[in-house]
């Protein structure tokens, strides 16, 4: 066959078609008959395509949202904050002289009832402008300086209805705070820089900054974060003279030791949390497309089936096998098209749909946009799967010979397509390796998932060509049914390759899913160390030391109290190298953003280990450091380098001289540095107490001992170590519906599949059908035998998922958040049942129909 079909050219009627390019033409004249048997298709690249554009939109909404509404988040244009002290003097008139400052003082503390108990809250305080940006939303909506003011002798209060609601509260209620009395008057609804605060382990309490004073909770040393907000004249819009504020503060202070914001990076780390979230939730999307990719891949099978005759016949009318391919790709491509346009438009309207239903109960702005540039990856993402995936199936048409493609339905030719169809193929694979690798927030995550995925696709590849194996060499039963069943598994043209990959894929993810979501919560809730402690003591001032230690002798003498001095202070380098200059890995470099907690002992602490190097000795002539070892190890320091830390507006440099492993889960008090004692001889601190009980008996007076330490000691924060666990699993479980929500897009893609893999099968099964009733079988014998047959299929590949996702998750939990792995079989079992209930269902669904065909109408075209 070395002659084509006339070209347009030859064509003596014209007309606008006919200046089409032929293949082009011929591909729109063809579809024209519709879109029958392309819904899995459609559906597969749609969902997946409006996962990633979805997501990318979402991100792109919150990441403009943050940007549009950082001066009111920020609560200003700059904002310089100190801990455990005020600016001086000095500092304030240098921060005024450059706009308008406002005052802003946050602390834990513990809000006292009387009978009705304690609570620990996140306590703000603030000056009488504010706030100088935004609005806050209160019930009653009140003035907040009308709500906060003295009257009586007393100070008012705003509270979070989670307050009111834990201790029993109203509006016009007293609680106690430190050595103050201060009345609830209004109920807390929103605040304009909620999100620039951070996340807090209790309910927000609103007062002033002379309240706060007069509370007695401001001790030298007290873990009070001072933050000093500059509105600039007319700064809004002026990036130039934020920068040159900016660099002007730090050359007049350069050693303050503030943390220094401003309203374009108004929330850094949550930017960069909502960066890494949206890459998970995008591979998560990227997973249900590549899944997709082989329900696009089993469609476009299906439809070179169904154009067999029409194949044939261009072939046999000259049509060679390259223009034959290209009138099919061009189809295929126009339909993937379509598929791509509809999730492009579902992916666009989400930011639009989230922000119109939820923007009251977000707490953080969102701007929805069209963002082209993210749908426009979505878009090619759509576009690289289509074509790796489809280009396989319709370049084995180009050699396939005329009276072949006739009897292919009984006789598949196995060849490879041709080498240029391969490397489309390839060209296609790696072009979505380098987009994936490209646009992602980690690129070292990104090529883990890549080779995962790889890996997932050979490993199943190999499962359902081992299990063909198996089937093929088997004794045959003797009953008909077993002996279909096990004849259509390892037969040419079977659906094992399709249904195990697909099927495969969606429980590996369940399970892993699954047995993440049961570790951390059961590392949260059911596994805390037996020795945990009870209680942590906060801000115990060194007067306070001596009674309070007297005191938890009276009230809990089977109980273990430890306590050591805290300070807090913030790395300024390392080695001689600037802190913002150290480029770390991502696992340690929290250590150098904000401030971190610091002690010093004489011994080393418990809960810890030296590895490398000597602890001090009794009378050390210099500053000398313990530093925790892994985070060392990833900082690149070791013994004999200098660090230099900030600690109450002092610059203190000390000399590492060893190195401890520290055993952190079990949630005693351990620092990632502790100095020498002389390093802070005459430094004011606070202490840090915890109290761990031994029994379930001493655990039960935990409340009662809470309060009665929040009325002997009111300027003491007690953490009760349970409901701290709580409020992070809380947390845990609003991130794990997301996820679950974000995964179920790949699930519901292996669904589509799985679906789409039977309905391939399709004229192949009702070709067998008819023969078998012919011969005399049942629809209840048949529908047996294909029971049969699709359990074994998924129970087979529901053992692979289980295992495959018990590795991935352990893979996870271990090595990514380094927690103690333990196999939860609860929901890897429903997993795995699930998966065998879906197979049989939907393939006897697809089955019935086919077995109420009449074979007449179908013999007389065999």
């Amino acid at each position: 066959m070395h002659g084509t079909l006339s070209r347009p050219e030859d064509n003596p009627r014209g007309g606008r078609a006919s200046r089409l390019p032929l293949v082009l033409r011929l591909a729109l004249r063809e579809m024209r008959s519709g879109l029958r048997g392309f819904g899995i298709f459609l559906g597969c690249i749609a969902l997946g395509v409006a996962a990633i554009a979805g997501v990318s939109s979402l991100s792109s909404a919150l990441t403009e949202g943050m940007a549009r509404e950082g001066r009111t988040i920020l609560g200003g244009d700059l904002a310089y904050s100190l801990l455990q002290r005020e600016a001086t003097p000095a500092e304030r008139n240098l921060l005024a002289s450059h706009g308008e400052i406002s005052t802003i003082a946050t602390l834990r503390g513990m809000a006292h009832a009387d009978e009705n108990g304690s609570a620990l809250v996140e306590i703000k305080a603030v000056g009488p402008d504010y706030p100088v940006i935004g609005e806050v939303t209160t019930t009653p909506q009140v003035p907040i300086g009308e709500l906060l003011a003295e009257r009586d002798g007393v100070f008012g209060a705003v509270a979070d209805p989670v307050l009111l609601s834990r201790l029993a509260l109203e509006t016009g209620d007293e609680i106690r705070i430190g050595t103050s009395r201060f009345e609830i008057r209004a109920a807390l609804q929103s605040e304009p820089d909620k999100v620039a605060d951070g996340i807090g382990f209790g309910p927000r309490l609103l007062m002033t900054v002379p309240a706060l004073r007069e509370s007695g909770l401001i001790q030298p040393g007290s873990l009070v974060r001072w933050t000093y907000r500059i509105a600039l004249p007319g700064g809004a819009g002026d990036d130039a003279l934020l920068a040159r504020v900016e660099e002007a503060i730090d050359e007049a202070a350069p050693e303050a030791g503030w943390r220094v914001r401003s309203r374009l990076n108004a929330d850094p780390q949550f930017q960069r949390n909502i960066e890494r979230f949206a890459q998970f939730l995008t591979l998560v999307g990227l997973t249900a497309l590549i899944v997709g990719g082989v329900g696009v891949a089993n469609a476009v099978r299906g439809f070179v089936d169904r154009k067999r005759d029409s194949i044939a016949t261009l072939k046999g009318l000259g049509a060679p096998g390259g223009q034959v391919v290209g009138i099919y790709l061009t189809q295929v491509m126009t339909i993937a098209g379509l598929g791509i346009l509809a999730g492009l438009v579902i992916g666009a309207t989400i930011p639009f749909v989230v922000a119109f239903l939820l923007r009251d109960i977000l707490p953080i702005p969102i701007a929805p946009v069209l963002a082209w540039s993210q749908l426009g990856i979505a878009a090619l993402y759509g576009g690289l799967i289509a074509l790796a995936f489809a280009i396989l199936p319709l370049g084995r048409v180009h050699d396939i010979e005329v009276t072949h493609l006739f009897r292919d339905q009984i006789d598949r030719d196995r060849r490879w397509p041709r080498k240029r169809y391969i490397a489309v193929a390839l060209a296609a694979g790696g072009a979505l390796i380098a987009l994936s690798m490209g646009a992602a927030y980690e690129p070292r995550v990104a090529s883990i998932f890549i080779v995962a995925i790889a890996i997932a696709f050979v490993l199943l590849r190999l499962v359902a060509a081992g299990l063909m194996a198996l089937a093929r060499r088997l004794p045959r039963p003797r009953r008909a049914g077993p002996r279909l069943a096990l004849a259509n598994i390892h037969r040419p043209g079977a659906l094992t390759p399709s249904l195990v990959l697909s099927l495969g894929l969606g429980v590996t993810l369940l399970v892993t899913i699954a047995l993440i979501d049961a570790n951390m919560r059961r590392q949260l809730t059911e596994n805390l160390p037996q020795n945990a402690p009870s209680f942590f003591f906060v801000d115990i001032s060194s007067a306070e030391v001596e009674a309070f230690e007297g005191f938890m002798r009276d009230a809990a003498p089977d109980g273990t109290l430890e306590r050591v001095p805290m300070m807090r202070g913030r790395i300024v380098s390392l080695g001689g190298v600037p802190a913002e200059e150290i480029d770390a890995p991502e696992d340690v470099n929290w250590v150098l953003q904000g401030d971190r907690g610091i002690t010093y002992a004489q011994e080393p602490p418990e809960g810890s280990r030296i590895v490398e190097g000597a602890w001090w000795g009794d009378a050390p002539d210099e500053n000398l450091v313990s530093f925790d070892a892994e985070i060392a190890e990833g900082l690149g320091i070791g013994i004999g380098d200098s660090i230099v830390v900030n600690v109450l507006g002092r610059n203190i440099e000390a000399r590492i001289v060893n190195l401890r492993e520290i055993e952190w889960r079990s949630m005693g008090i351990n620092f990632v540095m502790v100095f020498s004692p002389n390093t802070f001889a005459g430094a004011p601190h606070m202490h840090l107490a915890t109290l761990t009980f031994g029994d379930e008996e001493d655990r039960a007076r935990e409340p009662a001992l809470m309060r009665d330490i929040g009325q002997a000691f009111p300027t003491i924060t007690s953490v009760r170590v349970r409901d701290a666990l709580e409020a992070v699993s809380n947390l845990v479980g609003q991130l794990a519906i997301a996820i679950r929500g974000a995964s179920s897009v790949a699930v519901a893609a292996s669904v589509l599949v799985l679906a789409g893999a039977l309905a391939a099968g399709h004229r192949a099964r009702l070709y067998d059908a008819v023969v078998l009733k012919t011969l005399g079988a049942t629809r209840s014998r048949l529908l047996g035998a294909y029971a049969l047959e699709y359990g074994a299929l998924g129970f087979v590949t529901a053992i692979f998922g289980v295992i495959a996702g018990g590795l991935a998750a352990w893979v996870i939990v271990t090595r990514i958040m380094q927690l103690e792995f333990v196999f939860v079989w609860e929901g890897a079992i429903g997993a795995a049942v699930l998966a065998v209930v879906v197979t049989i269902s939907l393939g006897l669904l697809g089955t019935w129909r086919i077995l109420s065909q009449k074979p007449a109408s179908y013999l007389r075209n065999l």
